[in-house]
């Protein structure tokens, strides 16, 4: 890990930003194996899970999830057990209370986003909308 990585994680966790309210969002367990086993393949413990989402999608938002070091001012960080989870402040209203789940099912296994906010899906489940003023706004 670089000097640079290492000094924002460090600033981003002696400036607070490390929000102790995992309220924000659920993980559930199975979705934290499989972060767990997502990070012990890249032989990196310390990656944190950063979710969020992007203009994207056939119902114009997209979530966006990856593992990375690097946690920047504007982000928010919850704590999930060993899982640290990094959303950037203007995902955070998209966000708010969902479920990231996990399912290892052959057909239609996978993360599982359950979005209280999606007023819209579509058929593959991994872009939604929020209401039509909301998203004509976010394009």
């Amino acid at each position: 890990m670089s000097d640079q990585t290492t000094e924002l994680i460090s600033f981003t966790i002696t400036e607070a930003r490390v929000n102790e309210n995992t309220a924000m969002i659920t993980v559930t367990e199975s979705a934290l194996a499989q972060v767990r086993r997502l990070r012990r393949k890249q032989n990196d413990e310390s990656l944190m899970l950063r979710l969020g989402v992007k203009n994207a999608g056939c119902s114009g938002l997209s979530y966006d999830m990856k593992l990375e070091n690097l946690a920047t001012a504007e982000d928010q960080i919850y704590q999930h057990g060993d899982i640290n989870v990094v959303i950037a402040t203007e995902s955070l209203p998209y966000l708010q209370q969902m479920v990231l789940d996990y399912s290892s099912d052959l057909m239609g296994g996978g993360f599982k986003f359950r979005n209280p906010n999606a007023t819209h899906t579509c058929g593959c489940g991994s872009s939604f909308s929020t209401t039509p003023a909301e998203t004509a706004a976010q394009t």
